[in-house]
Order: structure tokens, then sequence, then C-alpha cells
């Protein structure tokens, strides 16, 4: 019985990914995606929320200028939701992880 519970939990859990994954490739609002999928508002925003805490935060270098040089203004760091976060230059480290911080709690 325990596995088997264990396994409906990972065909959940693939299911939602697949799903979240799916919405952040369509270019579609959340709400839209929805709906098209039958699925309601509250369980994918609850679902992306815990896949999302699995997932380790990763950095890219994401601005640069058109002659290759690298942007001197700082950065821009975007999210996988789709916003987008500009540190400015001389940012410290600290300040950037208590925004990162919070930005991970919304999601």
């Amino acid at each position: 019985m325990r596995a088997l519970n264990t396994e409906r939990r990972r065909s959940r859990r693939e299911y939602w990914h697949e799903l979240v994954k799916q919405q952040e490739q369509s270019g579609q609002t959340v709400h839209a995606f929805c709906i098209e999928q039958g699925v309601t508002e509250a369980s994918f925003y609850n679902w992306r929320k815990q896949l999302r805490g699995d997932a380790p935060v990763r950095f890219a270098l994401v601005d640069r200028r058109v002659d290759g040089s690298a942007a001197t203004e700082g950065l821009e760091v975007m999210l996988a939701s789709g916003e987008r976060v500009r540190v400015g230059r001389g940012a410290d480290a600290a300040t950037l992880r208590t925004v990162l911080a919070v930005l991970r709690e919304g999601a």
C-alpha cells in the first residue's frame, strides 16, 4: 500500500511538473492556460511553488553590449516567471541574497 501511495505522489508531481513547463513555454498567461487545461489557478500556483522549491537558483549573464564588452551598469536577472530584477553596479551581496530569498518565497 505504501509503495502505491508513493507512486501516485510521483505521478502527480510529474504531471504538474509537465504542466508548469508547458505553461512557461506556451507564452500564455497562467489564467488562460489553466482554463485551457481544466485546472484551477490555485492548484497551478501551489504546484509551481512546490516544484520551484526543489530547483536551485541558477544565474547567467543576460546583458552584454553589442560590441561584446560586458555591461558596466550591473546585471539583470530574469526569473522563471518572466519577471526581471535589475541589480545595479556595486550592489552588495547581502542585499542581493535577501532580495532573491524574498522572490523565492513569493514564487
